[in-house]
């Protein structure tokens, strides 16, 4: 295929599906029967799943778990998560049980403020321009209390908006900063509304205005949210005595300690640790998002961006020893909802909130964090006892057993054998190769 497709998007359903079966594959009925494998064969669960998106052609399945014993400020709780990353959910389960007897996470919702944006240049005097913003400010309220009732009655709403003076980055760039409560939903619909209104209202009362001379020009760029929300924030932390640390990896409790301080303190400092840090705590954290049907990307964007703060990119989790006290914890961005898009929407998505007894969105956050921090901490203390490899490679061991479509027979042979051995791919592909023969 060299050549632009016209009309795709008016072709049904079908015919998308037929067009890429023979555009692509030289056997098109084993590519339509893969697709025909993942649709679901209830027509109007696909057809809700098929409008979630466009130019649908079938599902693509993630498995969706379930972390049990997470004691979270007291209360035990499930937490449901959606990824493919084999060990990711075992290991969050393990770090839930070992914390669970030695007082469980504790989380708190610092702040929920998040932020839009009306982008807009001004060609004049900025002075002029600020007294103008201070006299038009109430407008602002004013004219967005149509889109704004409903928040304000569940407590919500806008809560300021300020003129910003951006020239030292870019010409005649200014900014309405505004910061917005939203309560249980995740807001961008709200906040985009509000932020289309501020701009028109901007426009209209320039327009009007006999402050400015002809000479003077604004011009709006664009309006939209922004998914940097670091005044959106949530702290989860575990702490308890050093000699409480003991178990069956971790016989010195002490030098256990100290080396996972060195091991978070090297992450603060270093950025190429650091990101593969700060991946094992979105491990936990994409998962929950995932399952309760959160946009990880924003999260994603808005916590790597946090990581960044003090202008290099470093580690989102902190630990330290006081007094015989060991403490972990992290804090991060995250803006997320419980009401409104997927969450009222997907079957599953509402099965994962029944799981997790229908939370809050402060609840929520308290519940992602905790799950990052748990995986951080697991993926820590495999690194320094006894190595990542050694629980991560016999997760994947069913991954490289299902490649090579092994028997009953093999598979129990296989699992037989790496009770013992390091597994590997090389291996394991060595071990199939002399079973079969």
């Amino acid at each position: 295929m060299n050549n632009a497709v016209a009309g795709f998007s008016k072709l049904s359903k079908k015919e998308k599906i037929n067009w890429i079966a023979n555009t692509y594959f030289s056997s098109p009925e084993e590519a339509l029967n893969i697709i025909r494998n993942y649709t679901n064969s209830d027509e109007k669960l696909q057809q809700l799943h098929d409008e979630f998106i466009e130019n649908t052609l079938t599902n693509l399945y993630i498995p969706l778990g379930v972390a049990p014993n997470f004691l979270i400020n007291g209360k035990y709780r499930t937490i449901p998560m959606a990824i493919e990353e084999s060990s990711v959910v075992a290991a969050a389960s393990k770090a839930a049980k070992y914390w669970s007897t030695r007082g469980g996470f504790k989380a708190t919702v610092i702040d929920t403020e998040k932020i839009g944006q009306v982008h807009f240049t001004f060609n004049g005097d900025a002075q002029k321009l600020q007294s103008f913003f201070d006299q038009i400010k109430p407008n602002f309220f004013s004219d967005t209390q149509s889109i704004t009732k409903n928040m304000q009655q569940r407590g919500g709403g806008i809560l300021d908006i300020k003129l910003k003076d951006k020239r030292s980055l870019l010409e005649n760039y200014f900014q309405l900063h505004a910061t917005f409560e939203t309560k249980d939903s995740m807001g961008a619909n709200f906040i985009n509304s509000c932020l289309e209104q501020f701009a028109t209202t901007l426009k209209e009362e320039f327009q009007n205005s006999d402050l400015f001379s002809e000479d003077e020009t604004l011009k709006v760029v664009m309006s939209i949210l922004s998914n940097y929300v670091p005044n959106c924030i949530v702290r989860a932390e575990v702490s308890c005595p050093i000699e409480d640390l003991t178990e069956k990896h971790i016989p010195n409790p002490q030098e256990f300690a100290e080396r996972f301080l060195q091991a978070v303190q090297i992450a603060e400092v270093e950025p190429f640790r650091a990101v593969t840090h700060n991946k094992g705590i979105m491990n936990g954290v994409d998962a929950v998002i995932l399952a309760t049907g959160n946009d990880f990307r924003a999260v994603e964007a808005g916590v790597h961006a946090y990581a960044s703060k003090n202008g290099q990119y470093a580690s989102l989790s902190h630990a330290k020893i006081e007094d015989g006290i060991f403490t972990f914890w992290l804090e991060i961005p995250l803006a997320l909802g419980t009401v409104g898009g997927l969450t009222s929407l997907h079957p599953l998505v509402k099965l994962c909130f029944d799981i997790l007894e229908k939370p809050s969105a402060k609840e929520l956050m308290q519940i992602v964090a905790v799950a990052g921090l748990a995986q951080n901490f697991a993926a820590l203390r495999s690194l320094t006892t006894t190595g990542i490899q050694e629980g991560h490679m016999k997760m994947h061991l069913n991954n490289i057993i299902n490649q090579f479509e092994a028997t009953e027979e093999e598979r129990r042979l296989i699992k037989s054998h790496f009770k013992k051995n390091a597994v590997s791919h090389s291996a394991v592909v060595e071990f199939i190769e002399t079973i079969r023969k």
